[in-house]
């Protein structure tokens, strides 16, 4: 189990912490934007800095105030910090403290046939699996990974996400995995924090601080882009909330009566205005005034009277290519998709 309690950093400019975490034998996915204070995190634990005040501890025994050598810790860079004079094998056995691990790792991240070949000559994919073979051969007792899948290509990097899943899920060590991407931190993590400034905002399953953001910064970085500000009160059914001139009902209730009302856009519901039949609760009418192609799903800003920004929603193709720009659209928004911020 890692532990870290009150660990502070301040740097000229930037200040870390106090943080209290606690990983157990787990993947804890930590997300953020660049400069959030993600790489300080990893390096704390792993040693390259050293906290102006606080502890670090690994299965009862303390680390901070030990050399990087002696604390049991494996840290894989974004760019691998392979050595590029030594071939793979030997960049791998150079960390392996039982030489047969070498051929055992080679075999499970499937680079056999690279061994006898130097960093230069592989492709980033490759790269990211040698480094993760030599830092796995030194047995650390907790793994730390700094977005080593950031550089490489999206089809790479979808693979290694999936094999990366697979082999954490037979580690039982703390492995903390930094990253600036969503899906990998949702895909990786069994648990995910969110990091701002120094600070961690917010800590849970993905699925809960996804669907269930605690301050509005993690709504907007976790995708909920319609953030709007509402009065509330109780009703018999949940709460009425209104946003501009509607008033909407979620299932959610609040003590304050002056929230912040996050809808994530994929909790939405587009129809062509002739194509809705009857009263359906939460429904507005609007203008779609911009519709964005993004592959695999459209991006639909539309405009409702009253409201200062547009409902941003996120639909299937085949919705998408009904509702083009100008189109007057129906919008549901289920009550249970409405998350109150105090």
């Amino acid at each position: 189990m890692l532990e870290l309690t009150g660990l502070s950093k301040t740097y000229s400019g930037f200040a870390f912490g106090p943080v209290d975490l606690t990983v157990g034998d787990e993947v804890l996915s930590v997300l953020g934007p660049s400069g959030s204070g993600k790489t300080t995190l990893l390096s704390l634990i792993a040693g390259t800095v050293d906290p102006d005040v606080g502890s670090i501890s690994l299965n009862g025994r303390r680390l901070d105030g030990r050399p990087i050598a002696d604390r049991e810790t494996g840290l894989v860079f974004q760019d691998g910090a392979l050595f590029p004079h030594l071939t793979a094998r030997e960049n791998i056995a150079y960390a392996a403290i039982d030489p047969d691990r070498v051929d055992e790792l080679a075999a499970t991240f499937e680079i056999t046939e690279l061994l006898g070949r130097r960093p230069p000559t592989l492709s980033g994919g490759e790269r990211q699996r040698v480094a993760l073979a030599r830092t796995l051969a030194a047995d650390p007792a907790a793994l730390l990974l700094d977005e080593p899948l950031s550089s490489l290509d999206a089809p790479i990097r979808r693979r290694l996400r999936g094999e990366l899943h697979a082999l954490f899920a037979d580690l039982d060590i703390p492995i903390i995995y930094v990253t600036h991407d969503q899906r990998t931190a949702t895909a990786l993590g069994d648990r995910l924090a969110v990091v701002n400034d120094g600070t961690v905002e917010q800590i849970g399953t993905p699925s809960r601080v996804l669907s269930q953001p605690e301050t509005r910064f993690v709504a907007s970085f976790t995708g909920t882009e319609n953030v709007f500000a509402a009065t509330v009160s109780a009703s018999t059914d949940g709460t009425t909330v209104r946003i501009g001139e509607f008033a909407l009902r979620s299932t959610e209730t609040v003590t304050a009566s002056t929230v912040a009302a996050c809808i994530h856009p994929t909790q939405l519901t587009l129809q062509p205005a002739n194509a809705a039949d009857g009263e359906v609760e939460n429904t507005v009418s609007g203008t779609v005034v911009q519709q964005l192609n993004e592959g695999t799903e459209y991006r639909l800003l539309v405009s409702v009277a009253s409201l200062t920004e547009p409902l941003i929603a996120t639909v299937r193709p085949s919705t998408g290519e009904r509702l083009s720009t100008g189109s007057t659209v129906r919008l549901t928004i289920p009550p249970d998709a409405i998350h109150l911020i105090e």
